[in-house]
């Protein structure tokens, strides 16, 4: 079993059972306990579990969303082929807002070979893009959130209400035409909120799971997006639904 592979159903373990053994876990897995005391060991620094003597504790509470770590790692293709679509759509000399979240990491990676401005609200973006030798780097103000590194308060909203952009890349935790765009976490709303006042062009993001999906908040309806890049898991009639309210949705 590849080391991937191998933590990968290490995660789905922890998703489901609070406390594990180093030796469970080798017996099930046919590996030794060294290789899978290794692997917990780089699970613990990804935020899905705390090591203890001869095991783990799992950190991934059920009904909640996933660490940044876990996530980032999920979907890999398909987040590659949505930033290469975005990419396709900007030009030279661009400005961009670009949200938190794992899909819009994979876009930050993409434009940090272009001539662009990009506003990024995570830190692990500006990471990403704070070396790229012709992106113009604007990093806004506000409160990190632990593990995500997103940023949010006061000081992000106002910040991005002062520009004046091309394009804001929104990342999405749920999406239907009865609901709009909403987000799980309440202080993400102003802020993708001024990110939509501040722009000319508005692009959501998202796997095609996150169709259907309800979080806590309503962002805004989607009749405010001007397009919409998801992958093939996206269900069609809903594709179809946005599309005769003129939304572009792009499959990829």
């Amino acid at each position: 079993m590849e080391s991937a592979e191998r933590q990968q159903t290490l995660i789905e373990r922890m998703r489901t059972t609070e406390r594990v053994t180093v030796a469970e876990l080798a017996e099930e897995t046919g590996c030794s306990e060294m290789t899978i005391r290794r692997d917990l060991d780089q699970l613990a620094e990804r935020g899905v579990l705390r090591r203890v003597r001869g095991g783990a504790v799992s950190l991934m509470l059920r009904g909640e969303v996933p660490p940044f770590g876990v996530r980032e790692h999920e979907a890999t293709k398909s987040k590659r082929r949505i930033a290469a679509e975005l990419d396709s759509l900007v030009t030279d000399g661009e400005s961009l807002i670009l949200d938190s979240g794992t899909t819009n990491l994979a876009i930050a990676r993409v434009l940090a070979r272009r001539r662009v401005t990009v506003v990024p609200l995570d830190l692990h973006a500006a990471r990403v893009l704070g070396d790229a030798p012709d992106v113009r780097l604007l990093v806004p103000g506000g409160r990190s959130t632990p593990g995500a590194l997103s940023l949010s308060g006061p000081l992000t909203e106002n910040s991005l209400r002062t520009l004046r952009v091309d394009t804001a890349v929104l990342g999405v935790c749920g999406i239907s035409v009865e609901h709009g765009l909403t987000a799980h976490d309440p202080d993400e709303i102003p802020v993708k909120q001024a990110m939509i006042a501040s722009a000319q062009r508005i692009v959501a993001v998202c796997a095609g799971a996150k169709f259907g999906r309800t979080g806590l908040g309503h962002v805004c309806p989607v009749t405010d997006l001007d397009m919409v890049i998801t992958d093939g898991d996206a269900p069609t009639e809903a594709v179809e639904r946005l599309r005769d309210l003129g939304v572009d949705v792009r499959v990829v």
